[in-house]
C-alpha cells in the first residue's frame, strides 16, 4: 500500500522537484524516488535502493521497486516529435530531448538551440564556436553547465571561444529562465543551459534488465550514435557503454567529429577583399576536428549513491572571416574535468535528502595564426576552476494554510584565469572567489495552487591588476574588489481547466562584474577590439516580471510567455570611436590602429519580449497523427535615455506540418526571421531577414517491444536550410563576413543494444 505525496520543489532551477512514494512500514522498505537534475518534462533517474524498474525509452527511469523486487510492467513507448512543455515548474524551460538531439544537425550548443523560441546562437564560427544566447543575453549572463556543474571553459570571455562540450555525447539539453536560475548563481541572470548525460551513472543497468542472473553476472548496454552531413563533409560518432554489477554502475563514452569548410549559398563577404578568397562557394577557414571521452562510476547503497567521472575534451577549429582567413587563424583547446555528485537520504524526521555536486576543471587553449612572419601561438587562455554545491531538502511541513517544502544550499567557486600572449595578452592573471547561500520554499496552497519564495546571497572577491592610466599606462596596479550580490524571487502557479497552467513570476537579481570586465586591457581579436575594463564597475541588477500560460497535455499543447526586465547598471562594451594598436597608450580618436577601442561601461537598459510555441494534433491519419505547429519570439532591448542595445536577435515567426506514429516521424518546418534594423549604429549594421526551411523523416525500430532496456535502432534523414538561403545572424560580430551554412542533408543512425 502506498501513498503518493507531491512535494514539488522547483528542481533544475530553483526548487528540487520530487514525487515521494512512501512505502508501508518495513525494516527493508525501498527509498522513495527523488528527482535529480535540472527542470525537465522527462522524469529524472531516481535514487533508489535496488532493484529498480526498467527505463522508459530514452533511458529515463519511471518508478521504483518494492523490497521484494521490481514491479513488472510493460514499458511505455513514447511517440517521436511530441512538443515537450514543462508546465508544473516555477521556470520557463526549453527542452531538447534525446531523440531530437540525435536528429539535430547542430555541432555546438548554439547551433542546436539556434531556432528555439527565445534562444539562438552566437554563430561566430558555425559548427565550432557558437554559444547560446537567451532572450538577447549572452556571455556572463548565461551559464552553461553539465549535469549541474559549470562547463563553459572560457567561452563567455570571447565569441571565438568554443564551449568544450559536444552535443553528440549529450542525452538532453535544457534552457532554464526565470527564478529557477537562482539555484546556480547570479552569473545565470539571463538563463541556464544544462546538458544532461550519464557520465556519472544514475541507475544500475543490471538491475534494470529484470534478468534473474543479473545480480551476480552483471549486464551492459551499448549505444552508438553516428551521422554524416553533406554541407561540410562532416562525420560524427559516439559510442557509449554502461555496465553494472551488484551495487556498482560504470559508464564510458568516446566521441569524435570532423568537418571541412562548409558550403555557402553565395559570396561570403559583404565587402569582398582584394584578392578574393581562394575557394568560392565555401566559407573559408571554417573546418574543425574534435574528440573526447569520459569514464565514470557510481556506487549505490541503501541511503543513496555517490559517483565520480573524469572527462577529456580536445578540439582544433578554424575561425572564419576576412582577416582570420588571411592569417590562417585557428584554436587548439584541451580540457580535463573531474566531477562528482551524490545523494544521501538519512533516517530523519526533518531531512528528506542531502545532495552534492562538485567539479574541478583544467582548461587551456592556444590561438594560432600567421602574423608578422611568425606562424604559431599568438595568445593562450587558461582557466582553473573549482565549483561545489551542497543542498538539503527538508520534509514537507503541514502549515495551517499550506504544505511547505523547503530546500536550501551552499555553493562555492574558485577560479584562476590567465591570458598570456605575444602582444601582452587580454589581462593579467586574475582570481575570483565566491561563496553563496540560497533557500527555496514552495507552498502548496491547494490541489491547484502553488507559491514559491526564494532568495540568494553571495559574497564574491575579484582580484587582478589594471594599468595606472593617469600616471603610467605601463604600470600595473593590483586591485581587489568585493561584492555582495543579493537576489530574491517569487512565483505563483494556478491550474486552470483543460490542463492549462498559469504562472506569474517576479525576481530581483544582482550580478557581480567578472574579472575580464574589470581588468581587461588588451587585444580581443574575436571582436576586432581593444578591450579596456573598468575596475570601478558596480553590481548589475535586474528586475523581471513574467507571465505565462502552458498546456503540456492533450491534442493542443502550447506555451506562451511575456516578460519585462529592467537592468540597473547593465554592463556592456562601449565603442568610443577611438582606435588602438598594440598597447593601451596607443588608443586615440585620430589613431592609426585597426582595433576599435571598447571600454566596459554601464547604462540602465530595458528588455521586453515574448515567446510562443504550440503543437496541434489535427486528425488521425494512416495509423498515426497529422498535425500542425507554430512558433514566435521577439525581444526588444533599449537603453534608458535612448539607443538600442547592440546585437539583439530579430523577430521570428514560423510553423510547420508533421505526421507521427509510434515509430515514424515526418516533419516540415518553416521559420522566417525579419530584418533587424533596431541597431546601435556605432556597433553594428542592419541585417536582412531570411527564411529557414527544414524537413526530416526518421524511423525507430524496437528490437523487442517488451524489452525493458529499450534496445532499438533509429534511422533518419534531415534537411536543413533547404532553400539555400543567404543567412546572416544579427547577433554575430562576424555576420558581415561569415554566412551560415547552405543547404544540408544529414543522414543519421543510432543503435542501442
Amino acid at each position: 500500500m502506498r501513498k503518493s505525496v507531491l512535494v514539488g520543489v522547483a528542481a533544475g532551477g530553483a526548487v528540487v522537484g520530487l514525487f515521494a512514494s512512501v512505502a508501508s512500514a518495513s525494516a527493508q522498505q525501498a527509498l522513495p524516488p527523488i528527482e535529480v537534475g535540472a527542470v525537465s518534462p522527462i522524469k529524472r533517474a531516481k535514487i533508489v535502493s535496488p532493484p529498480q524498474t526498467p527505463p522508459a525509452p530514452g533511458g529515463r527511469n519511471r518508478s521504483v521497486a518494492g523490497p521484494s523486487g521490481p514491479e513488472p510492467r510493460e514499458p511505455a513507448v513514447a511517440p517521436q516529435g511530441v512538443l515537450p512543455i514543462v508546465a508544473d515548474q516555477f521556470a520557463t524551460v526549453t527542452v531538447v530531448t534525446n531523440e531530437e538531439l540525435r536528429r539535430s544537425p547542430g555541432a555546438t550548443l548554439g547551433d542546436v538551440l539556434f531556432a528555439k523560441p527565445g534562444v539562438t546562437g552566437s554563430t561566430f564560427a558555425p559548427g565550432a564556436a557558437s554559444r547560446p544566447i537567451v532572450r538577447g543575453l549572452d556571455n556572463y549572463r548565461v551559464r552553461i553547465q553539465e549535469n549541474g556543474v559549470s562547463n563553459s571553459g572560457v567561452s563567455e570571455l570571447g565569441e571565438d571561444h568554443a564551449v568544450p562540450l559536444d552535443p553528440v555525447a549529450a542525452s538532453q539539453v535544457e534552457v532554464v529562465r526565470g527564478p529557477a536560475t537562482l539555484r546556480w548563481g547570479s552569473q545565470a541572470i539571463g538563463g541556464v543551459v544544462n546538458v544532461e548525460n550519464n557520465r556519472i551513472p544514475m541507475a544500475l543497468p543490471c538491475r534494470l534488465a529484470l534478468l534473474p542472473t543479473a545480480e551476480t553476472e552483471g549486464c551492459s548496454v551499448i549505444e552508438t550514435r553516428g551521422a554524416v552531413m553533406t554541407v561540410d563533409n562532416s562525420l560524427e560518432n559516439a559510442t557509449l557503454l554502461d555496465v553494472g554489477r551488484g551495487n556498482v554502475a560504470f559508464h564510458m563514452d568516446v566521441h569524435g567529429r570532423r568537418s571541412s569548410d562548409y558550403l555557402i549559398p553565395g559570396y561570403p563577404y559583404l565587402y569582398p577583399p582584394d584578392p578574393p578568397p581562394p575557394v568560392f562557394g565555401r566559407q573559408p577557414n571554417s573546418s574543425m576536428r574534435s574528440a573526447g571521452g569520459s569514464v565514470g562510476a557510481s556506487y549505490f547503497f541503501d541511503g543513496g549513491f555517490v559517483g565520480v567521472a573524469v572527462t577529456q575534451f580536445n578540439s582544433r577549429y578554424h575561425i572564419p572571416g576576412i582577416e582570420p582567413t588571411g592569417t590562417n587563424t585557428r584554436i587548439e583547446l584541451r580540457q580535463t574535468r573531474v566531477t562528482t555528485k551524490g545523494e544521501f537520504r538519512p533516517q530523519s524526521a526533518y531531512i528528506e535528502a542531502v545532495r552534492f555536486w562538485a567539479g574541478l576543471t583544467d582548461y587551456k587553449h592556444h590561438e594560432l595564426a600567421n602574423e608578422g612572419g611568425f606562424d604559431g601561438v599568438q595568445q593562450t587562455f587558461t582557466n582553473k576552476d573549482l565549483e561545489a554545491r551542497v543542498e538539503t531538502q527538508l520534509r514537507p511541513v503541514d502549515l495551517s494554510f499550506a504544505t511547505l517544502t523547503s530546500a536550501f544550499g551552499v555553493q562555492g567557486m574558485h577560479q584562476i584565469l590567465t591570458s598570456p600572449g605575444r602582444e601582452g595578452g587580454l589581462f593579467d592573471p586574475n582570481r575570483t572567489r565566491s561563496v553563496a547561500g540560497y533557500w527555496f520554499n514552495e507552498f502548496r496552497l491547494s490541489d491547484t495552487s502553488r507559491m514559491q519564495l526564494a532568495g540568494r546571497i553571495e559574497q564574491a572577491t575579484v582580484s587582478g591588476a589594471f594599468p595606472e592610466l593617469l600616471v603610467d599606462p605601463a604600470l600595473q596596479v593590483a586591485r581587489v574588489r568585493n561584492f555582495t550580490p543579493k537576489s530574491g524571487a517569487f512565483g505563483f502557479l494556478q491550474d486552470l481547466p483543460q490542463g492549462v497552467v498559469a504562472s506569474l513570476t517576479a525576481q530581483y537579481v544582482e550580478r557581480a562584474p567578472r574579472a575580464p570586465e574589470l581588468f581587461s586591457r588588451g587585444i580581443h581579436e574575436a571582436t576586432g577590439t581593444f578591450d579596456i575594463g573598468n575596475p570601478n564597475l558596480r553590481i548589475e541588477a535586474a528586475k523581471t516580471i513574467e507571465i505565462g500560460l502552458r498546456r503540456p497535455i492533450g491534442p493542443f499543447r502550447f506555451e506562451a510567455t511575456a516578460y519585462l526586465t529592467r537592468f540597473d547598471g547593465f554592463i556592456f562594451r562601449n565603442l568610443t570611436g577611438a582606435v588602438c594598436e598594440e598597447t593601451i597608450a596607443s588608443c586615440a580618436l585620430e589613431g592609426e590602429g585597426d582595433l576599435r577601442e571598447a571600454i566596459y561601461s554601464q547604462r540602465n537598459a530595458l528588455f521586453r519580449g515574448g515567446e510562443f510555441q504550440s503543437q496541434l494534433d489535427v486528425a488521425p491519419l494512416a495509423g498515426g497523427v497529422f498535425g500542425v505547429e507554430h512558433q514566435f519570439d521577439v525581444v526588444r532591448a533599449t537603453f534608458v535615455g535612448g539607443g538600442n542595445v547592440p546585437r539583439i536577435p530579430p523577430v521570428r515567426l514560423g510553423g510547420g506540418l508533421f505526421w507521427r506514429d509510434m515509430n515514424w516521424l515526418l516533419r516540415v518546418n518553416f521559420l522566417h526571421a525579419f530584418a533587424q534594423r533596431n541597431i546601435d549604429p556605432t556597433n553594428e549594421t542592419p541585417t536582412k531577414g531570411y527564411n529557414l526551411l527544414r524537413a526530416e523523416i526518421s524511423y525507430r525500430m524496437l528490437f523487442d517491444p517488451g524489452d525493458p532496456q529499450s534496445r532499438e535502432l533509429r534511422l533518419g534523414l534531415v534537411g536543413d536550410n533547404l532553400l539555400n538561403e543567404d543567412i546572416r545572424n544579427s547577433v554575430s560580430f562576424r555576420k558581415d563576413e561569415v554566412l551560415l551554412p547552405g543547404a544540408n542533408l544529414r543522414i543519421l543512425a543510432n543503435a542501442r543494444f
